[in-house]
């Protein structure tokens, strides 16, 4: 019997991309059964959530200056300023009659696994007890799950900072595997990653800091959020279990990273409303994602997060608006709302546009968990993805291969497992707090599409990359259930860079078709102690003129908050 280790490591080996034989799928798209978008908990209580009458967010620099945003109250309007700067619909998109939504929370394919929740002590407007509850994208509305005691909320968050809340992340894996097969469990914890990211920097914005609870096993996040109850998802596609944050708006990232299991056991003797909607008529079975999925379940037991063996890089916080080695950056004033609201992954890159040293340089920096800055205190250590760039077009910065290490005992490893003619030197004039190495100079666009399975828009950008994840010894070390956390963290580096680029004027995407032992073979990696998880792409992007752009929610002026001033 194969242990969950050996399970995680043959899913992984199983759904690699190979250049003449791809994971998986059906080969086609069967609209018949093309899930809803949308999970629902018809006969649940809704509450629609209120729209700020003004943008109010800071700059979106700001988020990355520790302390510049003040805290601001923990109510319905700001929870529903949370929600629509994380999880909300930001756009409809129409072409020949066909409509569909985009999110702030990137998503592969657009097909949005993650589902968002909050467990929440009384909120005027919402609820006078404590209640769990999940986030309904399409009408920016929360459905109420259930009430509790306040006696068992102020158990559950007793030590935590006053006006804590938890938010919830859960996958429906049928939605990726409609479209992607076998490869999907990978993508949906890509999502989770993104979705993790979205919620730590929305909170940022409001002045609140958060953290994940990585102390809670599947089970304690099942039962919190009702995943465990079976009659609620009879007929329906079940959720996966993902993680819950504790977000609050001031004190320090000293905080439980679990919850007493005796309260989380009380709201589970709670009345639940609401039984979860079917998204399909029919389903293809993956069991492949079911095998990877309950050998990857996390257990009950202590995660030791602070792990001496792989810490971020030992840079002092960062000062200033723009981050570490970028006190020559202007601090652009743009708001954090429109950058959440407009975030967008480009279809296409025009194969010109370049960008300037400083943009690529504060891209990376963004990146990187320099210790105190958002949201990598929310992620939580260790660090275990490091980053190979392909540049292409970047002003005063030569082509060529790249390495980013992003913790600094990383470095010794990669430079061991990678090539031996690789000439690992620092760029003149970069940032001495980012530790960029140049492998190889010279021309990249053509492999870099190449590994990206073909798809041009990896050598179209102004740089492209991969994520290499510490594999082997991290599986060894915190078991099976550390595969999803290595793709939560690619996530999360991936909703950064969706963000700068925003911010940059320019667009990005994530690239989940990869070739990934062609990467290993570029790099020189030979065994599993780093694999390839996830690609990237950012530069001039290319709209397409055939669509229509429609605003998120129709009704958003009978909603806002308080009168609507005179024009």
């Amino acid at each position: 019997m194969l242990t969950p280790i050996e399970v995680a490591r043959g899913y992984h080996e199983a759904t690699k991309h190979h250049p003449y034989r791809y994971a998986r799928s059906l080969g086609y798209l069967d609209w018949a059964t093309q899930p809803d978008p949308f999970r629902r908990y018809p006969g649940a209580p809704l509450f629609l959530l209120p729209f700020p009458r003004r943008d109010e967010s800071p700059p979106y620099d700001d988020l990355y200056a520790p302390g510049r945003i003040r805290p601001t109250p923990v109510n319905l309007h700001t929870i529903a300023q949370f929600f629509e700067c994380s999880l909300a619909i930001s756009a409809w998109k129409e072409y020949q009659g066909e409509r569909w939504a985009l999110r702030c929370n990137p998503s592969s394919g657009n097909l949005h696994p993650t589902e968002g929740y909050l467990i929440a002590g009384p909120i005027e407007g919402l609820s006078d007890a404590p209640a769990v509850y999940h986030y309904r994208s399409d009408e920016h509305a929360l459905e109420r799950r259930t009430q509790f005691p306040l006696a068992v909320w102020q158990e559950l968050t007793a030590e935590f900072p006053s006006g804590a809340f938890l938010a919830g992340l859960t996958s429906i894996h049928w939605r990726e595997a409609w479209k992607y097969g076998e490869r999907a469990y990978r993508y949906c914890q890509h999502d989770a990653g993104h979705a993790l990211a979205a919620y730590a920097l929305s909170a940022a914005a409001l002045g609140w800091q958060s953290r994940h609870l990585e102390g809670l096993s599947d089970e304690d996040v099942s039962t919190l959020l009702g995943l465990d109850r079976g009659a609620d998802f009879e007929d329906a596609e079940c959720e996966h279990p993902d993680l819950i944050i504790a977000v609050y708006p001031g004190g320090n990232n000293d905080i439980p990273l679990r919850l007493p299991r005796s309260a989380i056991e009380e709201i589970k003797k709670g009345r639940w409303q609401g039984h979860a909607n079917r998204l399909s008529t029919d389903h293809q079975d993956w069991e492949i994602i079911n095998a990877a999925a309950e050998a990857c379940a996390k257990p009950s037991g202590e995660f030791q997060p602070h792990d001496s063996t792989c810490s971020p890089v030992e840079t002092p916080a960062a000062t200033g608006s723009n981050g570490p080695g970028s006190a020559s950056l202007t601090r652009r004033l743009v708001s954090a709302r429109r950058i959440f609201l407009q975030r967008r992954s480009a279809v296409a890159m025009d194969g010109r546009t370049r960008i300037s040293r400083e943009a690529f340089y504060r891209t990376l920096s963004r990146a990187m968990p320099f210790p105190g800055t958002i949201p990598w205190d929310a992620f939580g250590e260790p660090v275990a993805v490091h980053l190979a760039i392909f540049v292409h077009r970047v002003d005063g910065i030569p082509p060529g291969l790249y390495c980013l290490p992003r913790s600094s005992e990383a470095f010794p490893s990669l430079k061991e497992c990678m090539r031996p003619d690789f000439r690992w030197e620092r760029p003149a004039g970069g940032p001495s707090e980012l530790p960029l190495y140049l492998l190889r100079a010279g021309n990249f666009q053509n492999v870099a599409g190449q590994v990206s399975c073909g798809q041009e828009i990896a050598s179209d950008g102004a740089f492209s990359l991969g994520m290499l994840a510490e594999f082997e010894s991290r599986l060894e070390k915190h078991g099976a259930w550390f595969y999803r956390r290595l793709f939560w963290e690619t996530g999360v580096i991936g909703q950064v860079l969706y963000l700068e680029a925003e911010a940059a004027g320019i667009r990005s995407t994530g690239i989940g078709c990869f070739f990934d032992e062609a990467m290993h073979e570029l790099l020189g990696l030979r065994n599993r102690q780093f694999q390839s998880l996830y690609h990237f792409t950012v530069g001039g992007h290319v709209d397409d003129p055939r669509l229509t752009t429609l605003p998120p929610y129709t009704d958003a002026r009978r909603r806002l908050e308080g009168p609507v001033p005179d024009p």
